[in-house]
């Protein structure tokens, strides 16, 4: 199989390698010079065999709607789009729309790992007709880590629904660091705590909290054991906004979540240790950005 991968940013260039990795041909795009394989959309367009699979990993809201509406003017009735950025579902909803009108197929793919996805695959939320998720899954497959298919991929149902999944997903993840981060400011105010490293480091193995994100957790410790080097300020980048007015919208009660969203406006009022530690969480598991100590 051969796809075109359009967006080589953090996740898509090392989605790129672990599908060539794993057998899968790709042309990708991107405008950075030194990662990009071709220099146009028309450039990739002419190298990916018809009928194409065309997959977008670009900043979601405008930057995906351009490349989507210039999909649209450029590919045959039978290519297929699929959406793997953070988009909102909703808008899958309008690309599906806008694509189906001109007999391009579309699908939307909510995408976990971060930076290590390429070390150890990506979880996987798809969302479209079931004959185009069938037709890409070799690509899936590629994606996910090894093991049973259910176990890190599901297509959650038609278009948007991928997206949704991971609109969730994204916000469990908040509720979860903040915890994680809640329990540390706790640990690290208490004078009789003497390791505090080491008592995270003990919850790893045999606790009901150990999980991923603990021991990126203790990663997070061991490179910087006092969070000197990181402000407390923590950027929210939409789906937790998204997943708040989801359960507004209807009436499901969300009040960890809620709180962990707000948590984050905070941060950008307050000198936090707990925020320093969901800013560094996230920088372990997604290379967002953390701000300089001020």
């Amino acid at each position: 199989m051969h796809i075109g991968l359009i967006g080589l940013g953090k996740m898509g260039f090392n989605m790129r390698e672990r599908l060539r990795q794993n057998g899968i041909e790709v042309t990708g795009m991107d405008r950075n010079p030194e990662v990009t394989d071709v220099a146009s959309v028309d450039e990739l367009l002419a190298q990916v065999p018809v009928p194409r699979i065309i997959w977008v990993m670009v900043p979601s809201g405008g930057i995906t709607n351009s490349v989507i509406a210039e999909l649209g003017d450029k590919l045959a009735q039978g290519d297929l789009v699929i959406d793997g950025g953070n988009s909102r579902f909703t808008e899958d909803q309008k690309h599906g729309e806008i694509l189906a009108a001109k007999g391009i197929n579309f699908a939307d793919c909510g995408v976990s790992g971060g930076v290590w996805g390429l070390q150890n695959g990506y979880g996987l939320m798809a969302g479209g007709a079931a004959a185009d998720i069938e037709r890409a899954m070799p690509v899936f497959d590629a994606l996910r880590p090894e093991g049973d298919r259910a176990d890190s991929f599901v297509h959650v149902g038609d278009v948007g629904a991928g997206h949704y999944a991971k609109m969730v997903h994204n916000g469990i993840e908040y509720g979860l660091m903040q915890a994680y981060a809640e329990g540390y400011e706790l640990l690290a105010a208490k004078d009789i705590v003497s390791d505090l490293p080491g008592t995270f480091r003990a919850w790893q193995k045999g606790t009901v909290v150990r999980s991923w994100l603990l021991d990126l957790m203790v990663k997070a410790l061991d490179e910087d054991p006092g969070l000197e080097s990181i402000d407390d300020y923590v950027e929210d980048s939409g789906e937790g906004r998204w997943t708040v007015e989801e359960a507004i919208a209807n009436a499901v009660p969300a009040p960890a979540i809620t709180a962990a969203l707000f948590a984050r406006f905070s941060s950008r009022e307050d000198n936090s240790p707990a925020m320093k530690m969901v800013s560094a969480l996230r920088h372990q598991f997604g290379g967002h950005a953390t701000r300089p100590a001020k």
